[in-house]
């Protein structure tokens, strides 16, 4: 017998903003950098920038250099490519199908972008970005960075069309490609109208299913793009049918129990633990881009 995990709320994303000149995305979280009980953790922010047209230009759009402390960003790639540098040396470029998993740490300045050659062509971008923060013991650890191929990513067939990509975490026993510091999944859920998927997460797992585009039945609730679909604690069982063809990001992950204090870039645990990751920022402490 199944042990349900039901539909606790679905919120509506806002109105789309612009995240530098390149993004125009909904923040499609509740809170989770303002809250002491973030009811999403170890996840903190997503930004999903549905598609987009950007006409040609000689000067790639996207976001100037800027830092981050105490937590990873995880990009995914729809349409579109982007790249990436920062101050460890790491340089990516993200083609349609990509992921990029920076875990900033003790501090990291990045920059991302439209790749120079896409931004002379033009053309539609639509991606999204996860925040997920880092427990205490390793917010200041060494910055890392997993630029995650398409080819790399393993992919669990639905139906003829219809699948069902392990980013992080596991689906049907297949373990997804990013290495992580709490237990996460991460799916990338592309179903076509008719199709069902099952799957199971511990009861105390955050759970939290963000329906990008179509529109979808979870556990006996319907969402649609765009829309994020949260769940009780309770059960453990979701079963998910496309009402349309359907593209989701499916997360759950075990809660950091810990305080969380977030000032734009940095997501620490005390007030003073900001204040230091801003001293160091300015110190030149976490390095620089040429």
């Amino acid at each position: 017998m199944k042990n349900i995990k039901h539909v606790s709320q679905i919120l509506t994303a806002p109105a789309p903003h612009m995240v530098g000149d390149g993004f125009r995305v909904h923040s499609v979280l509740p809170g989770g950098t303002r809250s002491q009980n973030n009811p999403v953790s170890p996840f903190i922010l997503m930004d999903y920038g549905a598609s987009s047209y950007f006409p040609p230009t000689n000067k790639p759009r996207g976001v100037d250099q800027h830092p981050h402390k105490g937590f990873e960003t995880v990009t995914v790639v729809y349409q579109g490519e982007l790249e990436h540098r920062d101050s460890t040396g790491s340089h990516g470029k993200l083609a349609p199908g990509d992921v990029q998993w920076m875990t900033a740490a003790a501090g990291i300045v990045h920059e991302e972008k439209h790749e120079t050659e896409f931004s002379k062509r033009g053309g539609k971008v639509e991606m999204a970005q996860l925040w997920v923060n880092l427990p205490k013991a390793y917010k200041n650890s060494q910055p890392g960075y997993q630029n995650l191929t398409k080819a790399e990513i393993p992919v669990v067939k639905v139906s003829e069309a219809g699948y069902v990509r392990v980013i992080a975490g596991e689906f049907n026993s297949v373990k997804g490609a990013a290495k992580t510091f709490s237990p996460v999944n991460v799916l990338d859920v592309q179903l076509k109208k008719g199709d069902t998927i099952e799957v199971a997460f511990p009861a105390n797992f955050n759970t939290i299913a963000v329906v990008m585009q179509g529109e979808a039945d979870l556990n006996g609730s319907t969402a649609k793009g765009v829309e994020t679909v949260l769940f009780d604690h309770d059960g453990t069982d979701i079963t998910i049918t496309a009402l349309a063809d359907t593209s989701m990001l499916l997360l759950s992950g075990e809660p950091i129990n810990e305080p969380i204090v977030a000032y734009g870039p940095f997501v620490m645990n005390t007030p003073e633990e900001i204040n230091e990751a801003i001293r160091d920022y300015n110190a030149g402490k976490m390095g620089f881009l040429n």
